[in-house]
């Protein structure tokens, strides 16, 4: 399951990038949950040629990613974004001001990031 997931946080950040083939046998395998023997029957290949398009999209997506690493950087900031919302509705003791501080903080290094 967890590759499945992998594979979809992949497509959805560096999708467009694969060739019209790849990205309809990628989706039909990822996001539309078809069998390998499904996919082939559909466009009348054999399941070895879906498996290697799926493989050599999944190498290609991982390489965009090794690279440029944008999802790297969503999960960080998405993160940073959730310890904002959890400050925001802090109701300890914390003052007003130590809390404004720690988001100041927390947005300077989202910002950085980008």
């Amino acid at each position: 399951m967890n590759d499945k997931i992998e594979q979809g946080d992949l497509y959805d950040f560096y999708g467009e990038l694969l060739n019209d083939h790849q990205r309809s046998i990628y989706e039909d395998f990822v996001l539309n949950d078809l069998s390998l023997g499904e996919i082939a029957a559909d466009r009348g290949i054999s399941r070895q040629a879906v498996h290697d398009v799926i493989k050599r999209s999944t190498r290609t997506l991982e390489e965009y990613e090794d690279k440029l690493h944008l999802i790297e950087k969503f999960v960080h900031i998405r993160d940073k974004v959730r310890t904002i919302d959890t400050l925001v509705h802090t109701t300890d003791q914390h003052s007003v001001e130590e809390i404004l501080a720690q988001i100041t903080i927390i947005s300077n290094d989202i910002l950085e990031e980008l």
